[in-house]
């Protein structure tokens, strides 16, 4: 736990995030979690969650005995978690805790939302809350994830699954991509936005791109997308097409698309319209609240495709996001708008 973590500065109506580390967890799900929902927010100017750990012993021993957790609450804790992170490990053979899974159960019986990162689904599923869910685990443990609960809607290929109240991440680094969406769901794009560049990650990642990059890293500098995507993040209200991107890189349209499967998961097309959304959203959230202004200046074109976007990505339409995290209900210092 960090001396910045906001359990000190809990106040009344703060969203209660608590964290369920049992033996042989791993240590970065729980540093991921710790970074993006146990940090004060100085920058932002206001706690977003409460945030603690618990575990059923006084001591856990974590991942491969790298060190051992102490002095952090018992498993009543989860208890009064509005948002619980279950236990993830690498030994995803061995049963859970009876106690553990009595605690995820009890948290789904009274509405909480639950979150597991990586093998973390191997605990929901065991809990018996996934029977009939959409889920997503890493890609290594797939054949033994369907083989075990045939009854979860697994899909194998994609960074994060989020079924409304149970949401799962795949593997390690997309536990950050996770945890960054649930901050959008609960704060808006904006803010999202604010907590991403503290951890100078990508502020967001679509939950369908791909788990596996083929080239992380490009074999050449000047396969890098990065000169790109930076030209185009400054021109997100211009009328972009792949072709265009594609002139831009100096490559054909089909190596394009080559190279953002690769590098990021994902197409140009899936790539830009995600920007473009994103881009929408905060204006929105800073005050615009003419949707056709809106629309045209995050380069969507019209309020009615604004409308169709925002319905599918967020599931609600811009008037009740304006309602949600508008400037009226969710202040945010007046920086400069920020793209990327």
């Amino acid at each position: 736990m960090t001396e910045e973590s906001s359990h000190a500065a809990h106040g009344a109506g703060v969203h209660r995030v608590v964290v369920i580390v049992d033996e042989n967890s791993n240590p970065f799900e729980l540093g991921c979690a710790t970074e993006i929902f146990g940090l004060r927010r100085p920058e932002i100017g206001r706690d977003l969650y409460d945030f603690r750990l618990c575990s059923p012993e006084p001591r856990t021993l974590m991942r491969d005995g790298f060190f051992t957790l102490t002095g952090v609450a018992g498993l009543e804790a989860a208890d009064a978690a509005d948002t619980l992170i279950v236990p993830n490990r690498p030994d995803v053979e061995v049963p859970r805790r009876p106690v553990v899974l009595d605690a995820v159960r009890r948290a789904h019986a009274r509405g909480a939302r639950l979150v597991g990162f990586c093998s973390g689904a191997f605990t929901l599923a065991e809990a018996g809350v996934l029977d009939g869910r959409r889920a997503t685990a890493h890609w290594q443990w797939a054949d033994s994830f369907r083989a075990r609960f045939p009854s979860v809607q697994l899909e194998s290929d994609v960074l994060f699954v989020d079924d409304g109240d149970i949401l799962t991440a795949a593997g390690s680094a997309a536990a950050l991509d996770l945890g960054l969406h649930v901050v959008r769901r609960d704060h808006g794009a904006e803010v999202a936005n604010s907590v991403s560049r503290r951890l100078v990650f990508a502020a967001h990642r679509d939950g369908g791109q791909r788990q596996f990059v083929e080239r992380p890293m490009p074999d050449l500098p000047d396969e890098s997308l990065a000169p790109v995507l930076a030209w185009a993040q400054e021109r997100l209200d211009a009328p972009l097409t792949v072709s265009g991107l594609a002139a831009r890189a100096a490559v054909s349209p089909a190596t394009l698309h080559r190279r953002f499967r690769a590098q990021l998961g994902t197409t140009p097309l899936a790539w830009l319209t995600g920007q473009r959304l994103a881009l929408a959203c905060r204006l929105i959230e800073r005050g615009e609240s003419r949707f056709e202004v809106v629309a045209r200046r995050s380069g969507l074109g019209t309020a009615a495709n604004l409308r169709m976007l925002m319905r599918r990505t967020t599931g609600i339409t811009p008037s009740a996001y304006r309602r949600r995290f508008g400037s009226a209900t969710r202040p945010f210092p007046s920086d400069h708008l920020i793209v990327g």
